[in-house]
């Protein structure tokens, strides 16, 4: 029996996004997953289809292959220090973000599921906390029916590119998170399975609106 819901994900190679990926593709809700990203991505399952190209070019890429959707997922995002520059990081965490979500709206969408930041404000003093807010606030704008916003801390689980100190900082940080209580709990490191699982639950949950999950929030709808 089909559901005649489908998913469209930016991200799907990435530490949040390629749980975000396995969970639709195992889910009984999405009759279909469609990945717009770079490079292919080694599957067999029969529901994933993938449109790869430049993320700068989805909506031309989306509208080409004439996707109809009800959902979308973005986990898309980097860190000056991988872009590069401001202005790179910027791209990736913005423009392409925007577009992408211009895609899916293009396409159907009614649902929208986007990874932020925990600090995000449009107004922000902090570059990354301030391009995390436009992007946020440039996806209200547009209209969605409903728009989920997950606002991690710092994420955990494997990277391809995870350096020594990094990989130090995952491991120390969860023990600190006894300490963040109260309104300090949103800065808790938390698992990007963790994060995966709320998107995925809070799209399943047909909320309409806009919603932002901090550490707490994603936690419990995890669950």
């Amino acid at each position: 029996m089909k559901n005649n819901r489908s998913a469209l994900i930016a991200g799907a190679t990435g530490l949040v996004g390629g749980h975000v990926l396995k969970l639709l593709l195992a889910s009984p809700h999405y009759d279909e997953v469609i990945a717009v990203t770079r490079k292919q991505i080694k599957s067999t399952n029969a529901k994933l289809r993938q449109i790869v190209g430049s993320l700068g070019d989805a909506e031309e890429a989306v509208a080409s292959a004439h996707v109809q959707t009800t959902d979308a997922f973005c986990a898309l995002g980097t860190t000056i220090k991988v872009a590069g520059s401001q202005e790179a990081f910027r791209k990736v965490d913005f423009d392409y973000v925007v577009k992408f979500a211009r895609a899916a709206k293009a396409a159907g969408a009614t649902r929208f599921m986007l990874v932020s930041a925990i600090g995000a404000a449009p107004l922000s003093k902090i570059f990354y906390s301030r391009i995390k807010g436009e992007t946020e606030q440039a996806l209200s704008d547009m209209g969605f029916e409903a728009l989920h916003i997950f606002r991690p801390g710092l994420l955990l689980g494997d990277r391809a590119d995870t350096r020594a100190g990094e990989s130090m900082m995952m491991k120390l940080t969860p023990l600190l998170n006894p300490l963040l209580i109260r309104r300090a709990s949103v800065y808790k490191s938390i698992d990007a399975e963790v994060v995966a699982a709320a998107m995925v639950a809070a799209a399943e949950s047909d909320v309409m609106g806009r919603h932002v999950y901090a550490f707490d929030e994603m936690v419990k709808l995890a669950r």
